[in-house]
């Protein structure tokens, strides 16, 4: 018996699979994945329907025993792969020197979970012209690594506390976390105008849609009537006013702590629009004419910063407090508005 592990899937699977049976270990990486998955993965331009069909015949086995496509692997679980012709060649590996661009921000890393400052300006993973994001970057870094995946996003614009997870149990458990609302997640920004209330929670519902190029936003849910299809989201958080400025030039903006109950798209920033305290430098929701004159005055960025989570750690238990301190660039422009 040939034991193959996950690790060398990605180079080897396919080519084995073209001339005989190909068995593989399962290991960290793909430990609670679906089966069905792992076959898409592993079996590199071999179509979908292929994939069910090789299941629903029962060629692939796991342990020896036939299994269904919802059936979730074990670590050590050997899964039997019939010959399988792909459609696309294996490319040689690629091993040209990628330069460490976020080494320097990690907050925190243990076996499992890996957590970094993530700088503004920087998507959290490729796509809509963007060839590499964070989570791309780091797994160019890190070829050894089995497995790197996000655990929630953050908008390219947004700086703070970025967690990935380096083992599929612990991305598992930190989704459950998030949803079961067991995270204490905070952010700090600048709004416009003067904040008065010490604290204020804000609920409103909000639904996603897309321009005319195909871009996402969001907006708040004012008539129900109009949603007809039941798209619409609740989200909630509480906000607390830190402090109040008042530029003589520049004009009056409020520096705000929010810690959200829910996570929901651009939550924080259309919230926020919606009362009439755009987030400065926001090029989605806030106020275009300001945001140019905060430009030449220093602020190039929006001023949305993901501050602090509290978790527990996915898999010891422990209570972890990850903080991101406020970025130079955000400190800087506040000194100016108190001058």
């Amino acid at each position: 018996m040939n034991n193959i592990t996950t690790q060398d899937q990605h180079h080897s699977a396919t080519k084995v699979s073209e001339l005989a049976a190909a068995f593989l270990t399962v290991d960290e990486a793909s430990e609670g994945q679906r089966v069905d998955n792992f076959l898409t993965k592993t079996l590199k331009g071999v179509p979908k329907s292929h994939v069910y069909r090789i299941l629903r015949s029962g060629e692939v086995r796991v342990n020896k025993k036939r299994i269904d496509a919802d059936f979730r692997l074990s670590l050590g679980d050997v899964v039997r792969i019939p010959p399988t012709r792909s459609t696309i060649a294996d490319k040689p590996e690629q091993k040209i020197p990628v330069a460490p661009r976020f080494e320097n921000t990690i907050i925190f890393e243990d076996d499992a979970v890996l957590v970094i400052d993530k700088p503004a300006g920087f998507a959290v993973h490729g796509g809509s012209g963007i060839s590499r994001g964070v989570i791309e970057q780091m797994r160019l870094e890190r070829p050894k690594a089995k497995f790197l995946e996000l655990v929630h996003r953050l908008d390219r614009e947004t700086s703070g506390v970025l967690m990935l997870a380096k083992k599929r149990s612990a991305l598992v458990a930190l989704h459950e976390a998030i949803r079961n609302n067991q995270t204490d997640k905070r952010y700090v920004m600048l709004v416009q105008g003067e904040w008065l209330e010490q604290k204020k929670r804000v609920v409103l519902d909000l639904q996603k849609y897309l321009l005319p190029n195909g871009e996402r936003r969001v907006n708040v849910v004012t008539d129900v009537s109009k949603d007809k299809y039941n798209e619409r989201q609740t989200s909630e958080t509480m906000f607390r006013l830190m402090k109040n400025f008042n530029h003589p030039v520049l004009g009056k903006f409020s520096l705000l702590e929010a810690q959200l109950v829910t996570g929901r798209t651009h939550q924080l920033r259309v919230q926020l629009a919606h009362l009439g305290f755009a987030i400065v430098g926001d090029d989605k929701y806030g106020d275009f004419a300001l945001n140019k004159a905060l430009i030449k005055s220093g602020l190039k960025r929006m001023f949305l910063h993901s501050s602090i989570t509290k978790i527990r750690h996915p898999l010891t238990n422990d209570k972890l407090e990850l903080i991101a301190p406020m970025p130079v660039e955000l400190s800087k422009f506040l000194v100016k508005l108190e001058s």
